[in-house]
């Protein structure tokens, strides 16, 4: 994977840049001064240095008190949301290893994927399925090793989302459509929370976009 291959290091002064976790899209500062890249803990003198730490596979610790192991981090010159993560631990798994030794491909930006519990349209039931985010499709299916979503949501026709209150559960929040509501539960509040803050951040997105549309 290339990183910043066609950037200009001049113009990365101050910068915060988007890292892609293991299994999501976390968002962590990044700060380039007088050629030093500061990240969580360290500090990487030169950007070789810092890529290959990348390779180590950097495994770090926020405030949710969930551990991921980064994997590479985005180009810098993307729209970001302001969602960023509290580093509390930083370590890495591997050592001596170096940009060639990095995964050929990251996510793309803006991805989020995870476990939701749904709540039936029809029948009330509420069952487990797997969710992934990507641009402006949230897409479930009926657990993680499925290839064929169950069904693809067009957030172009979303016009909220927002924590809800009236089941009888809790960590829901839902999405509101012209032909529907529909109602998920995180595992945790701070899932929850994450998935409307990305979610909305897409919202935002689409709605900027000319014609309310992304290209």
């Amino acid at each position: 994977m290339s990183v910043y291959s066609d950037a200009s290091t001049e113009d990365l002064n101050d910068e915060l840049e988007t890292l892609g976790a293991k299994d999501s899209v976390k968002h962590f500062h990044v700060t380039r001064r007088n050629n030093v890249y500061i990240f969580g803990f360290n500090m990487f003198t030169s950007l070789q240095d810092f890529v290959n730490h990348f390779a180590n596979q950097p495994l770090l610790g926020s405030e949710t008190g969930t551990l991921i192991v980064l994997k590479s981090p985005y180009p810098w010159r993307v729209e970001e949301p302001s969602i960023y993560e509290s580093i509390r631990v930083h370590t890495a798994i591997q050592s001596g290893r170096t940009e060639n030794d990095l995964v050929a491909s990251a996510p793309s930006l803006g991805t989020k994927e995870g476990f939701l519990v749904k709540q039936g349209a029809f029948v009330k039931n509420w069952k487990q399925r797997w969710f992934t985010l990507n641009r402006y499709e949230l897409k479930y299916f009926k657990d993680k090793m499925c290839e064929e979503p169950i069904r693809t949501l067009d957030l172009r026709s979303c016009s909220a989302v927002q924590f809800d209150y009236s089941q009888d559960r809790v960590n829901c929040f839902c999405l509101v459509f012209p032909e529907r509501t529909f109602y998920l539960c995180a595992k945790t509040g701070v899932e929850a929370d994450e998935w409307i803050k990305i979610l909305r951040w897409k919202l935002v997105s689409i709605s900027a976009e000319p014609g309310g549309t992304w290209d």
